[in-house]
């Protein structure tokens, strides 16, 4: 039987005093109280925060088998994938260069039997090696002078072709946006190792090249944003963030500060958008709807917040769906305390992400995924909504308790959870949302804050055009670059120079020119 926590209010400057207090002599029961009951919630959720959320590490073996014993017992015990060395394919971003072998070339005679002829090979031996540098390097071209000493005119070296008259070239602004909004460098860290390194790269003159190359990349940037206004399925969330100068109104009610993510799909295509200030993720939601122009109403994944939710988009209406993973979190906090029922809901819904696990083992499209989802996961979902119902109205849970919050939740929600039962391509969690949140919030952990509004504009346009090339599997650094290069051709045609499709637009100017 569950007993409830006694309910003691305490702050820190009281567990301060019980603590000094304990020095000199005994402590009263009061005191002891206040501490232990400190104590226990400390424990609490350092426990929370260590644990995982596999069902199987929350749930013993036994009791998952005893709530659900038609389930095959090795159902999620599939095999990861091995984590052997990188082959030289992995290595897609490295230089190649090709060497030809010194003394043979493909059809000469071969000089061990002297009776055959030695052909090249299809596959090459593939050799690679990796070498430390600097993450932004400094060359210095000492450009010889010649002085007359009639006339005293002084002749100069000219300067090598390609090296142009600007000190930082594209590669400097792209590197130091990968490392400040990719990958979480500050600034003033980044100056401090380049100072170790003897190239000083003051803070200061870093935020002006990114700003420059910001202005530079504003026009992909809002093509990038009609784009993710088109699309079929659209996760958003949101996280808190920190400006030092915000402008306030004295209308303003609002105090907080957050970084929404947005993660559109269309067209086999993730467009990931950031947008830092005092709206919401739902209220940012609707400025992006306000630039769509398919009419197919969209899905929007979110968890169940109603601040999530666009309230006005031009009369854009949504496919509301929630997330799975967040109603399923709540079952795993109390599944100490109920093992037996959290257990059968974890093993209930643990089916059902197997079923979407398998087809996209299968590669199956949206129709064949949500008939497999109806034919299997459909009557999983109805008999575990009828067991969440019958221990409400039955009182078998109490409705108070952390197990009758977790039930209450899945019955509020229960349509919008149900979504991907209903719709082609629903998804079944926010996930892939939370995963691309986590770059504002590597931001946030190691710079702490963004100083202006335009700093933080910068970064969030920044951040977009990063993380989605990493969610397309292309090179965002060289995307930064090759965006600065042609400035001028993205400014006239930026759906051109967008990550999927850019290298396909550089191979063409390449072959104009040749011609």
């Amino acid at each position: 039987m569950k007993h409830s926590r006694q309910s003691v209010e305490i702050n820190m400057e009281e567990l301060r005093r019980a603590l000094d207090g304990a020095r000199r002599g005994p402590i009263c029961e009061a005191d002891y109280l206040k501490l232990k009951m400190a104590l226990e919630v400390l424990a609490e959720r350092l426990t929370r925060m260590r644990s995982s959320e596999k069902a199987r590490a929350v749930v013993p073996q036994a009791q998952l088998i005893a709530t659900n014993p038609t389930s095959p017992d090795t159902y999620d015990c599939r095999k990861g994938k091995g984590h052997g060395r990188n082959s030289a394919s992995s290595y897609s971003g490295a230089r190649k260069v090709i060497l030809s072998h010194t003394s043979l070339a493909g059809g000469d005679a071969c000089p061990e039997c002297a009776r055959g002829r030695v052909y090249t090979q299809r596959q090459p031996k593939t050799l690679v090696r990796i070498v430390g540098q600097a993450p932004v390097e400094a060359t210095m071209f000492e450009l010889e002078r010649l002085r007359c000493n009639a006339c005293g005119q002084v002749f100069t070296a000219e300067t090598p072709e390609g090296i142009g008259s600007d000190k930082y070239d594209a590669t400097a602004a792209a590197m130091i946006a990968q490392l400040k909004y990719g990958t979480g460098v500050p600034f003033a860290r980044l100056e401090r190792m380049e100072k170790q390194l003897g190239i000083p790269l003051p803070a200061a003159t870093q935020w002006e090249l990114v700003e420059q190359a910001a202005a530079v990349l504003t026009p992909a940037f809002e093509h990038l944003l009609w784009q993710a206004a088109q699309g079929e399925v659209i996760h958003n969330d949101d996280t808190g963030m920190r400006i030092l100068r915000l402008a306030r109104e004295p209308s303003d009610k609002r105090t907080g500060v957050f970084t929404s993510g947005i993660v559109s799909l269309w067209r086999d295509r993730k467009i990931a958008l950031f947008f830092t200030g005092r709206q919401h993720a739902g209220e940012n939601l609707a400025d992006l709807l306000n630039r769509r122009t398919e009419r197919a109403a969209p899905i929007q994944m979110c968890d169940a917040l109603s601040r999530n939710t666009p309230k006005s988009s031009k009369g854009v209406k949504i496919l509301l769906a929630n997330c799975i993973a967040h109603g399923r979190r709540q079952f795993i906090e109390v599944a100490a305390n109920f093992p037996m029922e959290c257990g059968y809901v974890l093993e209930s819904l643990g089916m059902v992400y197997g079923n979407d696990a398998l087809a996209r083992e299968q590669n199956l499209d949206a129709a064949a995924r949500l008939r497999l989802h109806q034919q299997y996961s459909g009557p999983l979902m109805e008999q575990l909504h009828g067991w969440l119902k019958e221990q409400i109205t039955e009182a078998r849970t109490e409705p108070n308790s952390g197990l009758g919050k977790a039930i209450s939740y899945l019955l509020k929600h229960w349509q919008a959870l149900t979504l991907f039962l209903r719709e082609k391509g629903a998804p079944l969690d926010n996930n892939l949302c939370e995963r691309a949140l986590k770059k504002a919030i590597l931001n946030r952990k190691n710079a702490m804050f963004f100083k202006t509004e335009n700093g933080a504009m910068v970064g969030d346009l920044f951040m977009s055009l990063i993380h989605t090339c990493d969610l397309n599997g292309v090179n965002s650094f060289r995307y930064l670059t090759e965006l600065q290069r042609h400035s001028a051709e993205v400014k006239v045609k930026p759906e051109d120079w967008m990550p999927w499709n850019y290298v396909q637009t550089l191979a063409r100017m390449q072959s104009a020119a040749a011609a």
